[in-house]
C-alpha cells in the first residue's frame, strides 16, 4: 500500500492556484523528488502532506490518514527539514535538539544520548555547544537534518535539503540522505538541481505552475 497518495490536489491562495489538481502515490522505503523552478508550487505540496497547509480541495492521505483529520498522529511519525532555517537563535547547537525532543515527548534522559548519537550522525559533535549563530550556513542545514531526525521518522520531508550549499558540502549531504534511504526511510524531497534529483530519487514529478 502506498505510504502517501495524493488525488486531484489543489491549493489556492486567492486568484493564485499554488496546485493545480495533481496526484501521485509514494511508496514505502523510497524516495520520491519534487523537481522544478521556484515558484512551481513543490513547497506547498510539502507544507499539505506534512499536516502544515489544508488544501482548497482533492484529497491526501499519510500512512492511511487524511492529513485533515489526524495531523497529530501523521506528525508523531514523520520529520520535516524546512527550507528556511528556523532554529532557536538563542540556544546551543545541543539545546536546539533536546528543545525539539520535547515536541515528542521524549524524556530528557533519552533525549541527551540521541542528540549526540544525531551530532555524530551529521558531523557536528564538536559543535554541540556553539550558539546558532556562530554557524556557517552549512553547519545550519546540517543541524535541520540532525533535528528533523529526533523522532525517529518513518517518513522524511526534506524541502530544497541543500539550499545554499557549496558542491563538496552538497555531496556530502547527498551521502547522508542516501545512508537514511538505505534504512529503508521514505524520503520525499523539493529541488531545482537535476543532478541532485538523479543522484538521490527513484522517482520525480515534475512541477511547473501548479
Amino acid at each position: 500500500m502506498s505510504i502517501v497518495t495524493a488525488q486531484d490536489l489543489v491549493k489556492d491562495y486567492g486568484i493564485v492556484k499554488a496546485v493545480n489538481g495533481i496526484g501521485f502515490a509514494i511508496e514505502p522505503g523510497e524516495c520520491f523528488g519534487f523537481l522544478g523552478p521556484n515558484g512551481a508550487g513543490k513547497t506547498t505540496v510539502m507544507r499539505i502532506i506534512s499536516c502544515f497547509l489544508p488544501p482548497t480541495s482533492g484529497t491526501v492521505t499519510v500512512f492511511g490518514m487524511d492529513v485533515t483529520r489526524e495531523p497529530s498522529s501523521i506528525k508523531a511519525r514523520m520529520g520535516l527539514m524546512p527550507q528556511e532555517d528556523n532554529l532557536d537563535p538563542d540556544l546551543s547547537v545541543f539545546e536546539n535538539l533536546l528543545v525539539y525532543a520535547r515536541y515528542f515527548d521524549i524524556p530528557k534522559k533519552k533525549a541527551v544520548p540521541l542528540a549526540n548519537d544525531l551530532l555524530e550522525y551529521v558531523e557536528l559533535r564538536g559543535q554541540g555547544r556553539m550558539n546558532i549563530k556562530e554557524l556557517s550556513g552549512g553547519m545550519k542545514r546540517r543541524l535541520l537534518l540532525a533535528r528533523s531526525l529526533v523522532n525517529s521518522p518513518e517518513i522524511l520531508i526534506l524541502d530544497e535539503p541543500t539550499t545554499g550549499l557549496d558542491p563538496h558540502s552538497r555531496r556530502a549531504a547527498w551521502d547522508k540522505l542516501n545512508q537514511l534511504k538505505f534504512r529503508n526511510t521514505t524520503l520525499l524531497l523539493t529541488t531545482h538541481y537535476m543532478e541532485e534529483a538523479e543522484r538521490l530519487c527513484d522517482r520525480v514529478a515534475i512541477m511547473d505552475s501548479g
